[in-house]
């Protein structure tokens, strides 16, 4: 609360006590109790407020769809550019990484797999390097 722990918070309590002294202190209270109750008057008065506007009950959004670190750009165009068994495969490919890849190659059986000659199966892409010294090449126009 506040970045404050509690043996401030205590600190804080006593150091009130001491100030305030005593006799003033219950008033203090049922001041701070006063307080916190019209403040969730005024958060619940807004809630519904919100909702009488708005129509749409804050309980019933889905937050983690609004979240703005999910919108990753290239699962978007990804998305928008396959068909949709496409993407019911890539999405399977989260947890069965060979039944999707199996089910988008149309082949479904370890047999048919295993009679699949290697020269058919994708390679990875060869990555040149550059010789060690060697300065990557720049384009001036391009920054």
């Amino acid at each position: 609360m506040f970045g404050i722990n509690t043996p401030e918070l205590l600190l804080i309590l006593l150091l009130a006590v001491l100030v305030i002294g005593p006799t003033r202190l219950p008033g203090y209270v049922d001041k701070l109790k006063n307080l916190i109750r019209e403040v969730r008057k005024m958060a619940s008065g807004a809630r519904e407020t919100i909702k009488e506007e708005a129509g749409v009950d804050i309980d019933d959004i889905d937050w983690k769809k609004l979240d703005p670190r999910q919108y990753d750009p290239r699962r978007i165009i990804r998305e928008a550019l396959i068909d949709d068994e496409e993407l019911e495969s890539l999405k399977s490919l989260k947890t069965a990484p060979g039944a999707a890849i199996a089910s988008m190659m149309g082949k479904d059986s370890k047999e048919e797999k295993a009679a699949q000659p290697a020269a058919d199966l994708p390679t990875a892409p060869v990555i040149e390097r550059l010789a060690e010294g060697q300065l990557a090449p720049f384009d001036i126009e391009a920054t």
